[in-house]
């Protein structure tokens, strides 16, 4: 068990796979109390049922709906009586140009990797305030530190994820809350099936095929909450070495 991060109640959302569900293998192996949501339920179940998770710590979950959000820090806490880190990690990626005009895609990403953010926020703050303790771990992208061509909306979203997570960070200080953005470079998830150009597609599959290991996220991510709490770690960005972008 690791210091710092046994019996914490930990909220992952996009758990089912990726990074979410590299998380969870890495914080139930260190301790963690998890209650984990996805849209997926069958991933879930599966997922809950090699952590030998109780009944009830998985909550079919779509981020980009506001009630689901909540239900799913609300049964944390009913679970366990607190949230004490809620990892907002549901995240889409379906780059174009911008003259191609995929609307559809565009409000998608806002939908989730903006607005998803935004809800977890609101679901969790309430109970983090009122016991003046909590932290929020908010996944960007090194798209939110760069832009590419095709990346426009994409980056867009992820720049978004840390300017939410900046203003976030300085107005809980008053109530001990910590807070940390990750922006992960390449790394091997389910990520680029969600590009729906066929030749960006192809394009992203080749880049990563110098992806590090998901088991990377979930390393960080353990550093970050493993931190004595009057130690805030506010940013990680990480690539694979290789990786010039």
């Amino acid at each position: 068990m690791a210091k710092g991060i046994e019996d914490k109640v930990v909220v992952v959302t996009g758990a089912s796979s990726g990074l979410g569900e590299a998380a969870a293998r890495r914080l139930a192996a260190d301790g963690a109390k998890l209650v984990l949501g996805a849209r997926r339920l069958d991933r879930l179940e599966k997922l809950a049922a090699g952590l030998k998770l109780p009944a009830g710590a998985v909550v079919q979950t779509d981020v980009s709906k506001v009630n689901e959000v909540k239900r799913l820090v609300d049964r944390a806490v009913a679970l366990h009586g607190r949230i004490d880190v809620l990892i907002n990690n549901a995240g889409i990626m379906p780059q174009s140009p911008l003259e191609r005009g995929r609307i559809d895609d565009w409000d998608r990403m806002i939908d989730v990797n903006i607005k998803g953010v935004l809800y977890g926020i609101a679901a969790a703050l309430p109970h983090m305030k009122a016991r003046r303790s909590g932290h929020f771990i908010n996944v960007a992208s090194v798209a939110g530190h760069k832009v590419r061509a095709g990346g426009s909306v994409y980056s867009a979203t992820k720049h978004a994820v840390r300017t939410i997570s900046e203003g976030l960070r300085q107005e809980v200080k008053a109530y001990n809350i910590r807070t940390t953005i990750i922006s992960p470079g390449m790394v091997a998830t389910e990520l680029p099936e969600s590009v729906t150009e066929p030749d960006f597609a192809e394009r992203i599959r080749k880049n990563y095929e110098g992806a590090v290991s998901a088991d990377s996220f979930g390393s960080i991510v353990a550093f970050a909450i493993s931190q004595p709490d009057d130690v805030d770690i506010n940013e990680i960005l990480y690539r694979p070495t290789s990786q010039e972008y």
